[in-house]
């Protein structure tokens, strides 16, 4: 997360910062009114200077834009709505601001500046017809690519707004939910510690079962013998009466 959003913003603040610094001859021809041949003659030396400029940055700013691209093509895959419409929208521009530049931009940088310019120091010489609709086409075109990428500077910036209001009403409903489950469990707590002396009280009205002294156990055990022993010896009597019976 923290690493996508800083390959975009480094990325596109990059990308504004060139665009700010073509200021110098877009504000001449953009700006200023009225439009005059010094005017152009400025942008237009100023645009040959930025168009013969080394290989390697022309190859730095293409790797500094294949890493914006990529870091919000990679935050759409995340599937969330705040990522689809926030995100959707930055593609929309940064792929319209890629369009611009590659479509006005690169060609007549390449084709139109490139070239050396026709020396006209003189400012009786008016300025060449085939150089001012090239210069007044790339001021225009810097406008709309500054312009698309601010708008992903600010819908960034919404999206980071965005993800704190919801991390901040996700932590206000947890912690709703806790003193809420807090709640509950004091007054179930509550509840138990009302029942528990009535539970008490009717475990202490339950008699509990008489123990005899050892002198009663005694005396029950002393009652209870000699009737186990008369009825042993009446029961002798009537076998062996029975036995002197038989022979006769």
């Amino acid at each position: 997360m923290g690493l996508r959003v800083a390959g975009v913003t480094v990325a596109t603040s990059f990308l504004l910062g060139i665009l700010f610094t073509h200021w110098i001859a877009d504000s001449l021809t953009l700006w200023q009114s009225p439009l005059t041949d010094d005017h152009l003659r400025t942008a237009a030396i100023y645009y040959s200077a930025f168009a013969t400029q080394p290989q390697w940055m022309t190859w730095v700013l293409l790797g500094v834009t294949t890493v914006g691209a990529a870091s919000l093509f990679l935050s759409v895959r995340e599937g969330q709505a705040g990522n689809v419409m926030f995100d959707g929208a930055s593609i929309f521009l940064y792929i319209c601001t890629i369009y611009v530049y590659w479509s006005s931009v690169v060609p007549n940088l390449s084709e139109v500046f490139s070239r050396p310019l026709p020396q006209t120091p003189s400012v009786d010489v008016p300025f060449p017809d085939d150089l001012r609709q090239p210069t007044i086409e790339l001021a225009s075109s810097h406008l709309i690519c500054s312009v698309a990428l601010t708008g992903v500077l600010l819908l960034q910036a919404g999206r980071a707004w965005a993800e704190d209001e919801d991390a901040e009403e996700l932590a206000e409903e947890e912690a709703e939910e806790r003193a809420q489950l807090e709640r509950e469990r004091r007054s179930s707590d509550g509840a138990r510690g009302r029942n528990r002396p009535q539970d008490e009280d009717e475990a202490a009205a339950v008699p509990a079962p008489s123990r005899k002294s050892p002198s009663a156990r005694r005396k029950d055990s002393k009652t209870t013998a000699p009737r186990a022993g008369s009825s042993s010896s009446g029961s002798i009597g009537r076998s062996g009466g029975s036995r002197m019976r038989r022979p006769s």
